[in-house]
């Protein structure tokens, strides 16, 4: 008998699932759930960086997607043999003691501050700001070593400290707190046992400061320091953890009836979006994945014996196992990347939406047309307008940093700038230059890792921006000066997590075996222009000084 497996990817604004043949990688079906009342920016506050997101859309949209692709497929239920969840992260959840989600309970069932806490949530920066201080001068272990040497507000730990403090009655309410892929992995399980039940590596080490080299999370003398709190939720959290070729469990009674499946189906061990992307992309030693969308992840593996006893400074963690079993997986990446353009489209929007959108001359049909022309049409149009423009014009600089900065070393009280505007910059021109800013960004990430030690040879795109643009790949590639491959899969992350969840299921002996055969082939390469290379180099030593300046003077501001 055929086996399949189902990929199920949790974005930030959507779940995806892919249903795919374990033979040869083939997709049989998709589907994509739009959370509702993330729509609506329920819950969040963008105004002091709060992105909280309701379970409900989560749930709703799981028992959506698998329903859809087992339907479109018409596949035998018993020829599914594994799912395997990956989702965003650091992006953790208060549950009861029955498991529950607080928010699934009458009482808290409309507080933000019992919802799942959105990767890009930044309430907790102070709280951040306290764990890198304690980490340095409380004369134990520094547990954020392995976390780039500097904690961020993006955190498990930050996060749980910053809820408890503002919200008491979640505190007393809460049991444990769980990462969204041990959540949504531990609801289909048929292990409902709060202890045992097998976290993620991925999500343990890279954000929770879990490693094995001090038995697991950070000690009970430190977590005290920064709440008592925190070293009794400790006890109710986990010591172990595991990959995602691995069973957490097989699929429990309801869900297997609600989704039209077995109980026999293996429910791997969770994991997060961009390192499942990365597998999804055959990431190999040496190679640079970027998932580009609204912000970025770039993932790394590497043999122990190339890191050796490195540190690699001011990333998002280096972690045993957590994308390849058997390497070590290096995390970083950009707070906002599509997110820096989709700004700017907002900031250009306003008179549209005012103005155009409110006038009485034209017809509310002509209105929904017009919106619809505009959305399909703005981004490109201003690429067209962008590419355009001669190397050699006048741009302005800008800084990636609308949403603080993930790494190098993490500071989420940064804010972006803009230089260089003159009577002749167009909107074109100012699109162009947010455009660089993000490319340079992403040179800065690739210099601290080959600084480390960490060799780059090739850089692999994955995500809607990595295809859709052709504009923003030729840039990224002029500035890095490399070759940079684009992933054919539009569902990189989930086709990663259809390919553990092959493992898990028994198809395959190893990840990386079962990479080679089900992973993205590649649609499109682009190589650097030597002309533009020479230019970006200029612009590249622009963006330094201006971020310098920016970093320099917020620190002056905050003493």
């Amino acid at each position: 008998m055929k086996t399949f497996v189902i990929g199920l990817d949790y974005g930030s604004d959507s779940v995806r699932a892919v249903l795919i043949d374990t033979n040869n990688g083939a997709e049989l079906a998709n589907e994509v759930f739009w959370y509702p009342r993330w729509k609506e920016q329920k819950y969040c506050n963008p105004g002091i960086n709060q992105f909280r997101q309701h379970p409900l859309d989560h749930i709703e949209g799981l028992e959506f997607v698998i329903t859809s692709v087992i339907q479109q497929s018409e596949v035998a239920p018993e020829s599914v043999v594994s799912i395997c969840v990956d989702t965003t992260g650091s992006s953790p959840l208060p549950l009861n003691e029955q498991g529950i989600p607080l928010a699934m309970t009458k009482e808290f069932s409309e507080n933000p501050n019992a919802l799942m806490v959105l990767w890009k949530d930044h309430t907790a920066v102070k709280e951040a700001n306290e764990i890198n201080h304690l980490s340095k001068n409380w004369g134990g272990e520094d547990f954020t070593k392995y976390e780039g040497g500097i904690y961020s507000s993006e955190w498990f730990w930050a996060k749980i400290l910053h809820i408890i403090r503002v919200d008491e009655s979640v505190k007393n309410a809460t049991h444990t707190w769980m990462e969204h892929c041990d959540y949504m992995t531990y609801m289909l399980s048929d292990n409902n046992d709060l202890k045992s039940f097998k976290r993620s590596r991925c999500a343990a080490g890279h954000k929770a400061m879990w490693h094995e080299s001090w038995g697991g999370l950070p000690s009970k003398d430190f977590l005290t320091q920064l709440d008592p709190y925190l070293a009794e939720l400790k006890d109710n959290l986990y010591q172990e953890t595991y990959t995602s070729n691995e069973i957490a469990g097989y699929l429990n009674e309801e869900w297997a009836a609600k989704l039209g499946l077995t109980t026999k189906t293996t429910i791997a061990v969770g994991t997060f979006d961009a390192h499942a992307g990365a597998v999804g992309a055959k990431i190999d030693q040496n190679t640079l994945v970027r998932v580009m969308g609204t912000s970025t992840c770039d993932i790394m593996v590497a043999d122990q014996a190339v890191v050796g006893n490195t540190c690699v400074k001011g990333i998002c963690g280096q972690v045993d196992g957590s994308v390849i079993p058997g390497f070590i997986g290096l995390e970083a990446g950009q707070s906002a990347f599509g997110d820096v353009l989709a700004w700017f489209k907002s900031v250009l929007d306003w008179p549209i939406d005012q103005l155009v959108m409110k006038s009485t001359i034209i017809s509310d049909q002509q209105k929904e047309e017009l919106a619809a022309e505009i959305n399909q049409k703005f981004i490109r149009t201003l690429a067209e307008q962008a590419e355009k423009i001669p190397i050699d014009e006048a741009i302005p600089i800008a800084l990636d940093w609308v949403n603080g900065r993930r790494t190098p070393d993490a500071n989420q009280e940064l804010k972006a700038a803009l230089s260089g505007i003159s009577l002749g910059t167009k909107a074109p021109h100012i699109f162009k230059a947010l455009v660089n800013a993000i490319c340079f960004g992403s040179k800065m990430i690739v210099d601290r890792f080959e600084s480390e030690g960490i060799r780059i040879r090739e850089v692999i795109g994955i995500g809607g921006v990595a295809r859709k643009s052709p504009f923003i790949m030729q840039t990224l590639s002029n500035v890095l000066n490399m070759p940079i491959k684009v992933a054919e899969s539009d569902q990189a992350p989930a086709l990663g997590a259809a390919i553990y969840a092959a493992v898990a299921g028994g198809a395959y002996e190893d990840v990386v075996s079962a990479s080679k055969i089900m992973g993205s082939d590649f649609e499109a390469e682009f190589f650097p222009q030597s002309i533009a290379v020479e230019a970006y180099q200029n612009y590249m030593q622009e963006y330094k000084s201006l971020a310098k300046f920016v970093e320099d003077n917020l620190k002056l501001k905050n003493q």
